[in-house]
């Protein structure tokens, strides 16, 4: 192991780690976006948003991300999408985890039993009301440590854009390998500062989880 060469090259590795957060946290919102969109309409009463809300999430679990990230790159300009590296990679993994975030947030909804709002609509509560005083409050409770997973598996998953040469962690490493013939220190120094990531986004879960199932 050559720590000398990992201590002269983590600051470009650090500089990278930012740009995985920044492409964490944008695809991460995009992908809440899109999950609880696809939610509303995967339990929609129209059949038309139930199936634009499965095809969603048929097309985009069925199909590799990398190949999304590489028709949104590579094919887009050929239908007058043109997008830089970055933004094709925020846009690809966040259209892609949202599709898993709509199941865990509709499974999580599904699973409050019916009978609690229909209770709560005897009482006078709006169906609108019912869900979101009686049915939303357990339901996010419920999603939280699923959505947790997902996050994790996002971070994890900015290592594809440097398919597309967005210099983060995972594009930098092969970079520095290129340069030093060294893959084990290179690979080593990325998956360290993955793993801190990780653990510090597994902290806040868990710390999120424990607030909202206080009495």
């Amino acid at each position: 192991m050559d720590f000398e060469l990992i201590l002269k090259v983590y600051p470009y590795f650090l500089e990278a780690a930012v740009v995985t957060v920044e492409l964490s946290v944008l695809t991460i919102i995009l992908g809440l976006i899109c999950g609880a969109l696809g939610t509303a309409a995967r339990l929609s009463r129209f059949r038309v948003l139930r199936f634009l809300g499965a095809a969603y999430v048929s097309v985009f679990r069925g199909t590799p991300a990398l190949i999304q990230l590489f028709l949104l790159y590579f094919g887009g300009p050929q239908i007058g999408i043109q997008l830089d590296a970055f933004e094709a990679g925020v846009i690809g993994l966040g259209l892609n985890i949202g599709a898993y975030m709509t199941e865990t947030m509709r499974g999580a909804i599904i699973a409050i039993d019916h009978g609690q709002a229909e209770a709560a609509r005897t009482l006078g509560l709006s169906k609108a009301q019912a869900f979101r005083k009686v049915t939303l409050p357990q339901a996010l409770r419920l999603m939280i440590r699923p959505l947790g997973v997902n996050i994790n598996a996002q971070i994890k998953g900015t290592a594809l854009v440097a398919a597309i040469s967005v210099v983060e962690l995972t594009y930098t490493a092969q970079r520095y390998i290129g340069s030093t013939y060294k893959p084990f220190e290179m690979f080593f120094l990325a998956g360290i500062l993955y793993i801190i990531l990780i653990t510090i986004t597994g902290k806040g879960v868990a710390y999120l989880d424990r607030k909202v199932r206080l009495p």
